[in-house]
């Protein structure tokens, strides 16, 4: 049993090291690649007029994206809109073809949407890097611990 103890604290040991030291470039990797964007957040952002490199402003920008995504297609999201819409002249009526239907083209609210959401998804995934990095450093603190009890236990001569 004592030999067995001492095993497992290395191994532990050992994996609580590499998951601190992944952990650990988890979140410098996260950092590095989102703040190279060099992205500010806008005055009205819950965070303003700061660099984009942490979860909170991540969060910050994540959130002000969708609201002026939704102020630019009226309060509506991507569901909720019509594929295409008639096209009007410059008097703002319908412009029909020789069949006398109206003729279509795409929503182009529909393409703001899009952008927001690719933008908004590429951001909440960084908050999770974050999130996961640091649950990874948590789990190889635990197993570093877990290994220097082992250690004192197979010390003590338990058996």
């Amino acid at each position: 049993m004592k030999k067995l103890l001492k095993i497992s604290s290395i191994f532990a040991i050992v994996a609580g090291i590499v998951l601190v030291a992944g952990g650990i470039w988890g979140i410098c990797f996260t950092y590095q690649n989102v703040a190279r964007e060099k992205i500010i957040t806008p005055a009205d952002a819950s965070i303003p007029e700061k660099p984009v490199s942490g979860p909170f402003t991540l969060k910050a920008q994540a959130d002000i994206i969708r609201v002026h995504a939704l102020k630019s297609t009226g309060g509506l999201t991507f569901a909720e809109m019509p594929r295409q819409l008639a096209k009007l002249d410059s008097s703002g009526r319908p412009v029909f073809d020789n069949e006398g239907k109206p003729v279509m083209v795409a929503n182009t609210a529909r393409d703001i949407w899009i952008t927001a959401t690719a933008l908004i998804t590429a951001l909440n995934l960084g908050i999770l890097t974050y999130v996961f990095s640091g649950l990874i450093i948590l789990l190889g603190l635990i197993s570093i611990w877990t290994g220097f009890v082992f250690s004192a236990l197979s010390r003590r001569g338990y058996s």
